[in-house]
């Protein structure tokens, strides 16, 4: 009984020595929400290269403060009436179920506007629309792929941003002026504190 045991240590002793940890040279934890400058240096970029989609992807990731997975999923009736887009618009989270509330910005809402016209895009329509298929939405892997070329185009340290960033971002700017948790736990749909 004792020989199996030890066996078993000097086995799995053997390899430990032969692996490292998955995240040895990485930065992990929080990622860091973007700076007021950081916003607007990637807004005039994509303006100036006439990027329509990701103009509004971008300015709906800071108005809606939705997780990527339901960002990616939201279609034209979610945020637009007819040929005009709301000034507010609610989601039903996929991780929570619960339904999340959140306002349209005048620039958001120019910016949705254009690409709905640009891509003729009807009321079953996804907003953010994949080139691959019909009527697919980018996956949440694509996303994370357009956010680090905004990031990458501004000169930032792309490894302490990912695309939770855009969800943390206005939260972190609201609270800095107002120091109010809970309006920050109602903007981003949580439950608790």
């Amino acid at each position: 009984m004792r020989d199996s045991h030890t066996q078993i240590t000097h086995i799995s002793g053997d390899l430990s020595m032969n692996t490292s940890p998955w995240n040895k040279d990485r930065i992990i934890g929080q990622k860091r929400p973007l700076q007021i400058s950081h916003i607007w240096g990637i807004r005039i970029r994509l303006e100036l290269e006439g990027k329509t989609r990701d103009l509004a992807l971008f300015n709906m990731a800071l108005d809606s403060k939705l997780r990527g997975c339901d960002l990616v999923k939201l279609k034209v009736s979610d945020v637009a009436y007819g040929s005009s887009v709301s000034s507010r618009a609610t989601v039903l989270q996929q991780k929570t179920g619960s339904p999340v509330q959140f306002e349209i910005t005048k620039g958001t809402r120019e910016a949705v506007s254009a690409l709905i016209k640009l891509g003729n895009l009807c009321s079953k329509d996804y907003l953010f629309r994949s080139r691959v298929g019909t009527n697919q939405h980018i996956s949440p892997r694509q996303y994370n792929r357009i956010f680090h070329g905004w990031v990458a185009k501004i000169g930032l340290e792309d490894s302490l941003y990912s695309t939770h960033s855009m969800r943390r971002t206005k939260p972190y700017l609201i609270y800095k002026k107002t120091k109010n948790l809970r309006v920050i736990q109602l903007l981003l749909g949580h439950k608790k504190l």
